[in-house]
This record gives structure tokens, sequence and C-alpha cells, in this order.
């Protein structure tokens, strides 16, 4: 009996862990999808993006479909051990070794796209640099999306103020950038291009490329803290699941 006992908390504690991980993994989700600024939007919109970064623009539904799951899971194994229903600790089994199966593919993929990022964003310069210089002041759309990624990442352009050279803001406004292109508290007056020279505001392709390697270590360690739940649910809902039939 204490034995039994002893095997539910586990469960509890464990399932717990899966429960809270869906529900934050699920809020990431939510956010990916609901935080239109992106850079993975302004990438997604030049034309001949390579297709392994236009599927990024998925990542939201991912996230949310795993949270998903995961709390599914979370609340079936504990479900499962409270009625001592060994239909529902095998199927929870089942679908958490699926599960982890398909995280370590995912976890595979991380890494390899992560190697490849700099690669492809290198390669898309010059697509994103045309879009700026003929759409940039133009396009509401994308001079929006261009501010609003500008201002949450503190970057200018793609590679430098440069990009911004002969755009229809560029023209229209007497050889003038973009304000997040100077540093406020040196050039407060205007944004012409000796004060975007010596501003040196870093673009946004390196702030991308920080922005991923920063969010791959922190995947990388809540799928670590998921995957250990997961192997230590299994177990004990394998165990919890013999007990139950030799009663």
């Amino acid at each position: 009996m204490c034995c039994s006992s002893f095997l539910k908390i586990m469960m509890f504690v464990f399932n717990g862990g899966i429960f809270l991980a869906g529900a934050a993994i699920l809020g990431v989700g939510v956010w990916v999808k609901v935080d239109s600024g992106s850079l993975l939007g302004i990438l997604d919109s030049v034309d001949g993006a390579p297709s392994e970064l236009s599927q990024l623009v998925y990542v939201g539904y991912l996230l949310i479909g795993v949270g998903a799951v995961l709390l599914i899971i979370g609340f079936l194994g504990c479900c499962g051990a409270v009625k001592e229903s060994r239909c529902m600790l095998l199927t929870f089994f089942s679908i958490v070794l699926i599960i982890f199966l398909v995280e370590v593919a995912g976890a595979v993929v991380l890494l390899v796209f992560q190697d490849l990022a700099g690669e492809i964003l290198s390669d898309l310069e010059d697509g994103v640099r045309k879009g700026i210089q003929e759409h940039y002041g133009d396009s509401e759309s994308l001079t929006s999306l261009w501010n609003t990624t500008m201002e949450q990442f503190k970057c200018c352009g793609y590679k430098n103020y440069t990009d911004f050279d002969g755009s229809p803001f560029n023209v229209g406004h007497e050889n003038l950038y973009p304000t997040m292109c100077c540093n406020v508290t040196t050039t407060p007056d205007v944004c012409n291009k000796n004060a975007a020279h010596n501003s040196m505001i870093d673009g946004c392709f390196s702030k991308l490329l920080q922005f991923i390697e920063d969010n791959a270590v922190i995947v990388a360690a809540v799928a670590l803290g998921i995957s250990f739940f997961e192997v230590a649910a299994m177990v004990v809902s394998m165990v919890l699941y013999n007990k139950i039939g030799s009663k």
C-alpha cells in the first residue's frame, strides 16, 4: 500500500512538471503568433527566401500544438494514477514515448538549423536590402514592420544604416534616416548620414543571429528538463501499471 501511494505521488510530481511545461510552451506559442512585429515576418516577405526559413513562421503553431499535447498527457497521467486505470496508464505511456521521440528528432533539427542560420540569413541580404530601398517609407506595412523590429531589437537596417540609402523614406526626407539608426543621446535633433555613421547602431542581421543562439540554448534546456520528466513518468507509469495488474 505504501509503495502504491509513493508511486502515485511520483506520478503527480512528474506529470505536474509536464503539465506546467506544456502550459509554458503553449503560452510562448501564443505570444509568437500574437507578436506580428517579428524579424521572421520581414524575412518571410523576402522573395526567394529559403524554404527552411519560411517554415519558421509556423513555429507558433508548433509550440501551441506541443504545449496542448503536454497539457493533455499530464492530465491523463494524473487521472490514470488516481483511478488506477491500466488503460489510461498504457495510453499515457504510449503518447509520452511518441512525444519523446519527436523531441529527440526536433532537437537534431534545431542543432542543424542553428549551424546553418548564419549562412541562410547571409544569403538573404540582397533581397532584404532591395525590399528596404524600394519600399521603406512607401509601403505602410513594410515600414511599420521594420520600425517595430528595429525598436524591439535596438538595431538599424539589415546590416547598417546604409541599407536605407535611396529608399523612399531617405529621398522623401532629404537624406534622413530612421531615428532608430541614431543614438538619441548624442544626436537628439535629426538622424542624418553623419549622425547615423557616428552612432554605429548594429544591424538587425547580427541581432537576429544572437536572438537565435540565445533562444536555442533556452529551448535546449527546457527540452532537457521536459525529457527528464517524461522518462521518469514513463518508468513510474509502467511500474504502477504492472502493480495494478498483479492485484
